[in-house]
Formats: C-alpha cells, sequence, structure tokens
C-alpha cells in the first residue's frame, strides 16, 4: 500500500507540469492587459509600460513560464496577486473554507438522497417508485446548477423569507440552499450510479444462496448486496467531492459566497493571472488526492483489492 501511495503522488508530478503549461499558455494568450486594470484606462502609457516591467509582462512566454515554475518548485510560491498584492496561496487558502464547507454539506445531501433512492430502485425495478425516481434524477441530471439556485432563492429566500439568500453570515441556515442545489444534482448521479451497480449484484448466484437460507431481505440488500456494489458507488462520490472541492463556481457566484470558484471568477475578469494559474492548479491538486484517497478506500471496502497494491 505504501509503495502504491508513494507511485500515485510521483505521478502527480508530471500531471502537474501539464496543467501549469496548460493554464500559463491560456492566460498568456487571454486578451486583456493587467497593468491597466490595475492602474485604469487612464493612467498614461508610460505608467502602464513601467508597471508591466515590473511584473515581468515584457518577458518572453517560456521565461515567464520559467520563473514561474522555478518559483513554485525551489520557493513553493505560486506567484502574487496583482490586485491585492498578497501571496496567490494565501488568497486560495482564504478561500478554501467555504469551499471545504460547501463542498461537505452538498456531498452529504447527495448521499443522503442518492443511495437510498438507488437502492429502492433497484430491488424495486420497473415499478412505479422506479419509474418517477429516474424521472426526477434524469431532471436532477439536465437542470443546471444557476437555475436551480435561482428557484430555490425565489421560493425559499424571497417569497417565504424562511432562509437567506447569499453569504455565510447565518450560519448552518445558510449552507442549505447551496448544499441542496448542489446535493440534487450529484444525488440524481449517485442514485442512477446506485440502481445500475445494485442491479448487476443482486442479480448473482451469492444473493440468491442468500435468499434462499432464508436471510431477512433487508439483511440480503443491505449487507451482501450493497457492500459489493460500493465499489463504483464510492468511485462517482469521491469525483462529486473532488469536483465540489475544486470550487462550485456557479453556486458560489449566485448565493455570493467567497469560496474559490468565487475568486477565480474575480480573477478572471481582473486579468489577475497569478490567482488563476495557482487556483487551478490547487483544484488539480485537490481533485488528484482526491482520487487518491478513492482509491485507497477501495481496499477497506474490497480486501482482495489490497493485493492488487504492489
Amino acid at each position: 500500500m505504501h509503495k502504491y501511495i508513494l507511485k500515485r503522488l510521483l505521478a502527480l508530478i508530471p500531471v502537474m507540469l501539464g496543467v501549469s503549461l496548460i493554464i500559463f499558455t491560456m492566460m498568456y494568450f487571454t486578451p486583456g492587459d493587467p497593468a491597466a486594470m490595475m492602474l485604469g484606462e487612464s493612467a498614461p502609457p508610460e505608467q502602464r509600460e513601467a508597471l508591466r516591467e515590473e511584473l515581468g509582462l515584457n518577458d518572453p512566454f517560456w521565461i515567464q513560464y520559467g520563473n514561474w515554475l522555478r518559483g513554485i518548485v525551489l520557493e513553493g510560491d505560486i506567484g502574487t496577486s496583482y490586485t491585492t498584492r498578497r501571496d496567490v496561496a494565501d488568497e486560495i487558502m482564504d478561500r478554501f473554507p467555504a469551499t471545504l464547507q460547501l463542498a461537505v454539506s452538498g456531498v452529504v445531501v447527495a448521499v443522503v438522497l442518492g443511495v437510498p433512492i438507488g437502492i429502492i430502485s433497484a430491488t424495486r425495478q420497473y415499478s412505479i417508485f422506479d419509474n418517477v425516481s429516474m424521472f426526477v434524477a434524469l431532471l436532477g441530471v439536465s437542470m443546471p446548477n444557476f437555475w436551480m439556485a435561482m428557484l430555490l432563492i425565489l421560493l425559499f429566500a424571497v417569497n417565504l423569507q424562511w432562509l437567506p439568500s447569499s453569504g455565510l453570515n447565518h450560519g448552518f441556515r445558510s449552507l442549505i440552499l447551496p448544499a441542496i442545489t448542489l446535493g440534487t444534482g450529484a444525488a440524481a448521479i449517485i442514485a442512477r450510479m446506485t440502481r445500475s451497480s445494485m442491479l448487476e449484484v443482486i442479480r448473482q448466484d451469492y444473493i440468491r444462496t442468500a435468499r434462499a437460507k432464508g436471510q431477512v431481505e433487508s439483511k440480503v440488500t443491505n449487507v451482501h448486496a450493497l457492500k459489493n456494489a460500493l465499489i463504483p458507488i464510492i468511485t462517482v462520490i469521491g469525483l462529486q467531492f473532488g469536483g465540489l472541492l475544486g470550487g462550485a463556481v456557479l453556486t458560489e457566484t449566485v448565493f455570493s459566497i467567497p469560496g474559490v470558484g468565487r475568486l477565480m471568477v474575480e480573477s478572471i475578469g481582473q486579468r489577475n493571472f497569478p490567482v488563476v494559474q495557482g487556483g487551478v492548479l490547487f483544484i488539480a491538486i485537490t481533485f488528484s488526492l482526491v482520487n487518491l484517497l478513492v482509491d485507497i478506500l477501495y481496499a477497506f471496502v474490497d480486501p482482495r483489492i489490497k493485493s492488487q497494491y504492489k
């Protein structure tokens, strides 16, 4: 297991290099002048040129990329924000707790809704519950997050005035609408995967044998079938959680949540290239580490997988 984890961590190096090159290239060729955004359009050309020289924006592409990459590798410095003049790492870590709260609450909603619905749909295949739940799941997958968010705000914040419409200043109540917005879409995906995985397992011979021995149906479903169907379910949950940790951009923007996703949107509008580059790199690392944790979790769900970690 230790060797496997070490191999996966070393494999992150070329992935991060590729991600860094792609995002730096995209930012380099993005229209707009960061110096003009920082000083304003009315600033004298010579003042803008001096700032561009100070920031190294006049250097060739490979020199700029090399300086940025060298700072990351040798000093752990992913850059300085053009607007606040703070370290990008500090900017991201200040916003990450809000994104973490949102991601955890969204995944909790998704698992609580998706897994039971998927199990019941599989055990009652082609029933009214199965057809209705899968139709609703299809709607959940198809409906954009921002549209769901606006509907929830209109109903619960504007008309009923039960919940706050933005920010995180009201504690747990502030997370309810964003968590439902994120959780319903993820729950739809998890429910469909749970149903598919459970249907494949409950047709196996050992499930028939367990029923033939007279075991209670709930034990057959929740112990024998669900345990062996967990691998693809855990995979989907991990992917959803990794994506949310990377920043639920639209949800954070609609609900005015000061998370990583909203920071990225603001930085793109300000042509704040170091924050965008550092944010994408942070998202890539976070997503890769979540995938690694999911792979490790497989071994605890199915001991047979441990033998493959060599």
